[in-house]
């Protein structure tokens, strides 16, 4: 014999999978519906950072796109490798993120001849102006030479900047702040 209590949750429950709802008296009131506004789905194909490819569809379904699983049917991602790391001082005009007509023509070579299926783009700066300066300053000059990439077909799978964060020399030479301001392309293969 079902107890009344649980009587009650019961007929709640089915109660609202009808779209109705118990009011305080527990007599049936029909609840209002609403309508949830989400973000548009369009189906795409992308590679993560982290080297996996992935899908999405109509319905927001995602999956990844790789065949290749381990045998817990884990996704075998694609490796990444630096394959380019550009000066800034041969791209750019100090405190610019404009690319020069003759280096986006260097840079479109690059993007032809490189292949990857699909490129990380990191900016990188000196230590000379504030950190949330160098940070948006690294972030434009990633993105300048992403649109190159783009411009020519080649697929972004992420662009970073970070600033003077991780300087590949010391900042404390004129040498060292010349290493430090680059763009890196990770080729993802």
């Amino acid at each position: 014999m079902i107890s009344k209590t649980l009587r009650g949750v019961l007929r709640g429950a089915s109660a609202i999978a009808l779209g109705l709802a118990l009011t305080a008296n527990g007599a049936l009131a029909q609840t209002q519906e609403r309508t949830v506004v989400g973000e548009r789905y369009i189906p795409t194909i992308w590679v993560d950072p982290d080297g996996c490819e992935h899908w999405v569809m109509d319905d927001g379904a995602e999956g990844y796109m790789s065949p290749h699983v381990t045998r817990e049917g884990i996704p075998v991602c694609r490796e990444v490798n630096l394959c380019g790391v550009v000066n800034t001082d041969q791209l750019f005009a100090t405190d610019s993120a404009r690319i020069s007509g003759q280096g986006k023509q260097r840079l479109r070579e690059f993007f032809q001849q490189a292949g990857a299926v699909s490129y990380t783009i990191v900016g990188h700066t000196d230590s000379r102006a504030s950190d949330e300066y160098n940070m948006g300053l690294s972030l434009r000059r990633a993105n300048s030479v992403a649109a190159v990439a783009r411009s020519i077909g080649a697929s972004i799978a992420d662009v970073r900047g970070y600033g003077e964060r991780m300087p590949k020399a010391s900042n404390a030479t004129a040498e060292g702040m010349t290493q430090n301001r680059r763009v890196e392309i990770l080729c993802w293969r």
